[in-house]
């Protein structure tokens, strides 16, 4: 496999006390990794000063914060957090796998 190409199912990694991340490609523009959770794990609320994140869902179900909206999301779906908006994942509800992308990079 190529460093400028990857396969989700491949990359998806699982820890059993904590979500998992793996970080897939890191630009100056750029930053997409994997965010993969058991069901019952979260991901904190927080927010990216000046950078935009979207998570992918590729797989699974979660409940999702963005600012002052929680709401479920499912495979297949998008979700938007603009800069500086906090959010998070409130409860994966099964095995779930985000692709997520922030520009430009968190350092």
């Amino acid at each position: 496999m190529t460093t400028m190409r990857r396969q989700l199912a491949a990359e998806a990694r699982f820890g059993a006390e904590k979500a998992a991340k793996v970080d897939l490609f890191r630009g100056t523009g750029l930053f997409l990794g994997l965010n993969c959770f058991e069901p019952g794990q979260a991901q904190p609320v927080h927010a990216h000063a000046g950078a935009d994140k979207f998570y992918f869902l590729a797989s699974g179900k979660a409940r999702m914060v963005v600012g002052d909206e929680t709401f479920e999301a499912a495979a297949g779906d998008v979700v938007w957090a603009p800069a500086d908006v906090p959010h998070g994942v409130a409860e994966a509800l099964e095995r779930t796998v985000m692709l997520v992308g922030i520009a430009p990079p968190s350092r």
